[in-house]
């Protein structure tokens, strides 16, 4: 994992976003996270060490625009999941290749306004690239290349000795990503001109972010569309794969859903009526973190942490999974058992009971947001389906890659519910 980290930084060195002097890592947080504020209904949230009550207004233009993104979303999944179930209903369906495109488009809504239905021309590469090849450059690559082993990370001592193959991937990698940013910014910019308004993520940086730099403004974008695309179909795919995998278990959440929606469709209005479904989500963060590491930490001065002395220069990393199947800390934990979040130690809004969002002035920006489009999610599939892992599926529990996707994508027998 300290090798994956490290792949990660390289793709960053040559940004330069979050280390100049022009713009400090708490700005450009600060302005991920006023985005990012605007997208949900009500919610707590961290702000550098104080806890802060945030209420948005459910009624204004913008939360109205984008709430329309995140249901549009959850309409598409439920009618390709009917058409799947009325064409050949005794057939597996892999729900990722489903969930995974949807997700994508909503993240381009959000980051650009729009999104991509064909394909853009990309002029720095010479070439047209389908929306398939986008999400690979933006996605996959990156994701990829995260995990690639350089010998180097095993002999410190050696850094200095070049590594030509792997150092020419990552620029290569780099060099098409920024292309494609700035083909999608370039786009967005000409909308602009022409008075077209999408108050799209874009917009916003273009309009208030006077001071940074365009690869800066790149780097944001980029990183609001790999988080919504990547971290949350983790999320939601292993939650459905539980529930699958459970029938007393997805028995208890579709009862709870009726009592609540009855013959309605489940809405994120209801989340907060819904304590089965968020243990639900928090279970399944907790047995399957996105984030099974998190990304290296910098100490820039000696400190004390957890009793702990640190060094000034000192890498730190915190094993995540290892806490969250801690047998002192938790009952049977290599058990999902969403039971455990009812108890009342656990407040009913805590975002953080697991710390797979962070902590702390690093927090996941869009944790409220990646709340509201699961949990949303897998009550509507339940709503409207009874789920079935297919033969053989219960044993696909491998990882890949530096979030924790299934090697194998899930694949379920589905049936309509009356």
């Amino acid at each position: 994992m300290y090798g994956c980290n490290k792949r990660l930084q390289r793709l960053s060195q040559d940004d330069k976003t979050i280390h100049t002097h022009k713009c400090s890592w708490s700005k450009c947080a600060g302005l991920l996270l006023q985005f990012l504020f605007s997208l949900n209904l009500c919610a707590y949230c961290f702000c550098c060490h104080n806890k802060v009550d945030l209420v948005i207004n459910p009624f204004n233009n913008m939360q109205k625009r984008h709430r329309s993104h995140r249901d549009t979303m959850r309409e598409n999944v439920a009618s390709r999941l009917h058409a799947h179930v009325k064409n050949a209903p005794q057939e597996a369906i892999n729900f990722r290749k489903i969930f995974e495109y949807e997700l994508f488009g909503i993240s381009l809504k959000q980051a650009i306004g729009k999104n991509i239905e064909d394909s853009i021309y990309v002029e720095e590469l010479g070439t047209t690239l389908s929306r398939d090849e986008i999400f690979k450059v933006l996605v996959l690559d990156i994701m990829e290349a995260a995990i690639d082993v350089d010998w180097r990370d095993f002999f410190p001592y050696l850094t200095w000795v070049p590594n030509k193959s792997l150092e020419m991937k990552i620029q290569r990698l780099y060099t098409r990503r920024s292309a494609v940013m700035n083909a999608l910014i370039d786009d967005r910019k000409k909308g602009i001109a022409s008075g077209e308004e999408l108050n799209c993520y874009t917009d916003y940086l273009l309009s208030e972010a006077k001071t940074l730099t365009s690869e800066q403004i790149a780097m944001l974008l980029w990183e609001t569309i790999i988080e919504t695309a990547d971290t949350t179909l983790v999320t939601t795919e292993w939650a459905m794969y539980e529930i699958a995998k459970d029938s007393n278990r997805q028995g208890r959440l579709y009862q709870e859903i009726q009592n609540v929606c009855g013959s309605n469709k489940i809405t994120e209005e209801h989340l907060s009526q819904l304590p089965y479904l968020s243990a639900v989500f928090h279970e399944t963060l907790r047995k399957h973190s996105p984030a099974p590491i998190v990304p290296l930490r910098y100490a820039h001065e000696d400190t004390q942490l957890g009793g702990y002395y640190v060094p000034a220069g000192s890498e730190i990393a915190i094993n995540i999974y290892g806490c969250n199947m801690d047998k002192n800390q938790w009952e049977s934990p290599g058990e999902w058992k969403p039971e455990r979040f009812l108890e009342p130690k656990y407040d009913p809004m805590d975002l953080y009971k697991t710390m797979a969002f962070g902590a702390g002035k690093r927090v996941c920006a869009g944790s409220l947001q990646a709340m509201l489009i699961a949990c949303t999610t897998i009550g509507r599939l339940v709503q409207e389906f009874e789920w079935k892992l297919r033969d053989g599926e219960e044993e696909n529990v491998d990882t890949v890659g530096l979030t924790t996707h299934k090697l194998h994508p899930m694949h379920a027998i589905l049936k309509r519910r009356n």
